[in-house]
């Protein structure tokens, strides 16, 4: 609906409204987006947008994509799934605690896509064979660093599976020192540029690590079938930590298996696709099945640092996690899509709503205040509590719509507050045709009970609609 006085059907007002709680901290108002999940869901994304069916490689969790769940939305085994590593998607998919998809074009991070970064807690790249683009990169490194999880499964040097002249480790190591965001050795390793053609890894011994000593069970070994280890400096970033060591190796050398973080997000590194290959796939692949080697415990290593990654794991040991440690990643909005509809928000009369009058981003709820045409006020609240000790972002999608003309006057005004600070005032002149990715660091209310609320005053003529989807409030 562009230029029109909003008509629709109100729904029942929201449940009674939370106390504001005043404080005078100051807020750093920034533009990164933020990786989001539901309190109890974490949601997991595998890259397949570059090359990694090229060849024998299978590296799959289905061959439904985005979504599994349209091959078999109840999987009890793991050839439910077509795909190498199915195995891994359908074990956690039986925990009901995971969210699983598939992309399979370019990573972004902040745009409308369902696939787009900002969507999901961990991403896992199963051996690419083509090369980031700039802006790919520049999307990852921003997943991590505003408290995303990257996963970064390897393979040996020379395993080009397309012939276009870069294999896994170039990828790697490319995206590591050739990035936007930071080129300088961010996460404390690069990738060796070996062809190990077998062995058995051993753990470290360290019974608080939550990725050798996770839910999913207890890591002793992994497995080498033609692979690579990394080489960790510390002295780049002191949270790098190897996990599990090549016969022979310890220290800095060696590594087959490595953790460390980066901002507020965690990274894991693992030298070799075929401890994760369950050795069933689509038709013509040669495959290995590695997650059920006996000699080792591949699938308890794969699904602990999954967890670890995705904010499901114990954040001490490993790399320290997100907010040094001392934070559950989690998203603490109840209700964030308005998916189950006028619940947990307290919001004005008809705020909350299906009307197809303004679409929603996702699903078919959105907050849609203002849009009358007359002086009009409507607000949208939730109290929420930040844990002490944690990194807080805000952030949500936001589309104007408006029917006045002026390119100067802000006559219709929308405001966002958390707790006593105005994080944002936007108008009508911020009118756009699809939403908009907004993000504001509250990290300074840890420790604190504070109601974000969203306040629409509409002029006496003229509609402009501020409609509110997608909202999160992540912590690390």
């Amino acid at each position: 609906m562009f230029g029109s006085s909003r008509s629709r059907h109100r729904i029942t007002t929201a449940l009674a409204g939370f106390a504001l709680l005043t404080t005078g901290a100051a807020l750093q108002v920034g533009t990164a987006a933020a990786p989001a999940h539901a309190a109890t869901t974490y949601r997991v994304l595998f890259d397949d947008g570059h090359a990694e069916e090229a060849g024998n490689a299978d590296w799959i969790i289905s061959t439904s994509k985005p979504d599994p769940l349209s091959q078999d939305s109840s999987p009890s085994s793991e050839t439910d799934w077509t795909g190498a590593l199915s195995s891994w998607g359908v074990a956690l998919q039986k925990t009901g605690s995971y969210s699983l998809k598939t992309a399979t074009s370019a990573l972004t991070y902040g745009g409308s896509s369902t696939t787009d970064l900002s969507n999901f807690d961990a991403l896992v790249l199963p051996e690419p064979n083509t090369l980031f683009t700039t802006a790919e990169k520049t999307a990852i490194m921003n997943f991590v660093k505003n408290g995303g999880g990257l996963f970064m499964v390897s393979d040996h040097t020379g395993a080009d599976r397309n012939n276009d002249g870069y294999d896994a480790v170039e990828i790697f190591n490319d995206l590591m020192t050739n990035n936007s965001v930071d080129s300088t050795d961010p996460f404390g390793f690069s990738v060796d540029t070996l062809d190990v053609s077998s062995g058995y890894p051993a753990a470290i011994s360290d019974s608080t690590d939550p990725v050798l000593h996770g839910s999913f069970g207890t890591v002793t070994k992994s497995l080498i079938a033609d692979g690579t280890t990394a080489t960790l400096k510390p002295s780049d970033n002191s949270a790098v930590k190897g996990l599990l060591y090549r016969s022979g190796y310890s220290g800095n050398t060696g590594a087959f298996f490595a953790t460390s973080t980066f901002g507020s997000g965690r990274v894991a590194f693992w030298g070799d696709t075929s401890p994760v290959d369950d050795g069933t796939g689509q038709s013509g692949n040669t495959l290995y099945d590695g997650w059920n080697d006996s000699g080792a415990t591949n699938a308890a290593l794969a699904l602990n640092a999954t967890a670890w990654l995705a904010g499901g794991g114990s954040s001490g040991g490993g790399g320290g996690g997100g907010g040094g440690g001392t934070c559950t990643a989690a998203q603490l909005l109840g209700n964030p899509g308005f998916e189950s509809g006028n619940t947990t928000w307290t919001a004005s009369s008809g705020v909350i709503t299906t009307s197809s009058s303004e679409a929603a981003r996702t699903g078919s709820y959105k907050a849609w205040l203002d849009g009358y045409g007359s002086a009009h006020t409507d607000t949208l609240s939730q109290s929420v509590t930040i844990p002490s000790g944690c990194s807080a972002t805000l952030s949500f999608y936001l589309h104007v719509d408006t029917a006045e003309t002026t390119t100067s006057t802000a006559y219709d005004k929308l405001t966002v507050t958390a707790g006593s600070t105005t994080l944002a005032t936007y108008s009508n002149l911020n009118a756009a045709s699809g939403y908009v990715l907004k993000s504001f660091d509250v990290s300074s209310l840890a420790g604190t009970t504070a109601t974000i609320t969203f306040t629409g005053v509409e002029g006496s003529t003229l509609q402009t609609s501020f409609v509110v989807d997608d909202t999160a409030l992540n912590v690390s």
